[in-house]
Parts: structure tokens; sequence; C-alpha cells
């Protein structure tokens, strides 16, 4: 995820500059349009692209693993916040052993769902 944020950074840093510098040498009016497309195209949808991909990749680390249902696991990261380590399919950074129920567990079982 954290590659992701500092892409998007990358391409706005660079996109800002050149946009300012294209507009002495367009009219107003269309340096609107060429920026609006401009911070679509190359800043806005490949971060979109990204993300989704992310989702994909993680689909079955986030819904098939112990550690999704960890309290110390951030699902937007895919990461154990206690060992600040990535789990995967093969390997959980505990081992199960530090293993807490997450809030949403937590509350079900005390409704009695």
């Amino acid at each position: 995820m954290g590659d992701i944020v500092f892409w998007t950074i990358m391409r706005i840093a660079v996109v800002i500059p050149v946009l300012w510098i294209l507009r002495s040498y367009i009219s107003f009016e269309l340096w609107w349009a060429v920026c609006l497309m401009s911070i679509y195209l190359i800043i806005i949808h490949p971060a979109i692209i990204y993300y989704k991909r992310f989702e994909e990749k993680n689909k079955d680390i986030i819904e098939s693993t112990l550690c999704s249902s960890c309290k110390h696991f951030d699902k937007t990261a895919v990461l154990c916040m206690k060992y600040d380590k990535h789990p995967s399919m093969e390997l959980l950074p505990c081992e199960g052993v530090d293993w807490e129920p997450g809030f949403s567990e937590v509350d079900s079982n005390v409704r009695g769902n």
C-alpha cells in the first residue's frame, strides 16, 4: 500500500511543475482542460488501478487467515500491527500465539450471533 502512495506523490511532483510550465505555452481555457485531464489520467486513474490490484492480491489473506480476525491486524495495509510484519498465506507473524479476537468478533459473540 505504501508504494501506491509513494508513486502517487511522485506523479504529483512531476505533473504539477509540468502543468505550471505548460500554462505559459497554451491558452488559459485549454490549460484548465489539460490540467483536469492530466490530473485524472496521470495521477488518479493509476492510483485507482494499483489499489484494485492490491485488493485482489491480498483478498485471500484478508478473508482466509487467522490474522484477519485478530485485533492487531490492519486490513488497509495487510499488516500485523503488533509485529509490524505483513502476513501471508504461508506465514503468520506470531504463528497464532498472540492472536486476540478483533472488535467485530467480540461484538458478535456478546450479541449471540
